[in-house]
């Protein structure tokens, strides 16, 4: 797929980290991006700084999420790109004792699901509204394309930590629906893979303590940094552009496997 100011894009998550340096590469290349956040400040900011347009939705509500889509092809026509960065997570052990009164408990139910609905019901909330939306477009090209959709997952997806069962199981699940959508959408020309990310330097980790991060860069193999949000853009780039990428999980981790904590 060309990427060029033909083409409109919605990048969920888009305000900062991951998103927000997606959809700066992609608003670089001409794309008319439209941004889906919460946070209306950070949203309003980042689309003021790249010409692009802010759409407040969270992704757990279909009400806010239909009319986000709504108010992005308004103003930029159907997309032919998604790129799914929303998400967020916990820690919690799956059962332990209160530090308090010795007393076992477990992972509250409320949080458990909580994570599975923003990460991977979020996720598929949002590609399959987009997907439904890039069935009513033209193909391009001499293979008749249609869209490219780029979903978030996390190392944590195949290594999951101490603490990380929510986490690690809502981004197991969207590496599982990333071949099967694929394959849903193969007759129509839309293209899905997925993003593994490492551990990276967005705003959420870079609160950590200056040791903490130290300490986190070292445990990469090589190169013994933090990735930069620019480097997962790349690689979201790459998918959206190279016509045979199509229904992968790809890692993008300095070769890191996670310990148990």
């Amino acid at each position: 797929m060309n990427l060029d100011s033909s083409v409109s894009a919605i990048v969920t998550g888009g305000a900062s980290g991951l998103g927000g340096a997606t959809a700066r590469r992609l608003a670089s290349r001409g794309v008319r991006v439209a941004i889906f956040d919460f946070n209306a400040e950070t949203g309003e900011a980042m689309a003021r700084e790249i010409g692009g347009l802010f759409c407040r939705a969270d992704v757990t509500s279909e009400e806010q999420v239909v009319a986000a889509f709504g108010k992005a092809r308004a103003a930029h026509g159907q997309e032919r790109i998604l790129v799914n960065c929303a998400g967020t997570g916990n820690g919690i052990k799956t059962a332990s004792r209160d530090k308090a009164t010795g007393q076992p408990k477990h992972f509250p139910l409320p949080d458990f699901e909580k994570i599975i609905q923003i990460n991977l019901i979020g996720t598929f909330r949002c590609l399959a509204h987009s997907a439904a939306g890039m069935l009513a477009l033209d193909p391009v090209g001499p293979h008749g394309e249609r869209g490219a959709i780029v979903n978030t997952a996390s190392v944590a997806a195949q290594d999951g930590q101490m603490g990380q069962a929510a986490y690690a199981a809502s981004k197991a699940g969207v590496v599982g629906l990333t071949l099967p959508v694929a394959r849903d959408l193969m007759g129509e020309g839309i293209r899905v893979n997925t993003i593994l990310p490492g551990i990276f330097a967005t705003p959420l980790l870079m609160a950590l303590p200056d040791n903490v991060l130290q300490g986190l860069a070292q445990s990469v193999p090589f190169p013994k940094r933090l990735g930069d949000p620019e480097e997962y853009a790349q690689l979201a780039e790459t998918m959206i552009t190279n016509g045979y990428f199509n229904g992968e999980s790809v890692r993008l981790d300095g070769a890191i496997r996670m310990a148990p904590r």
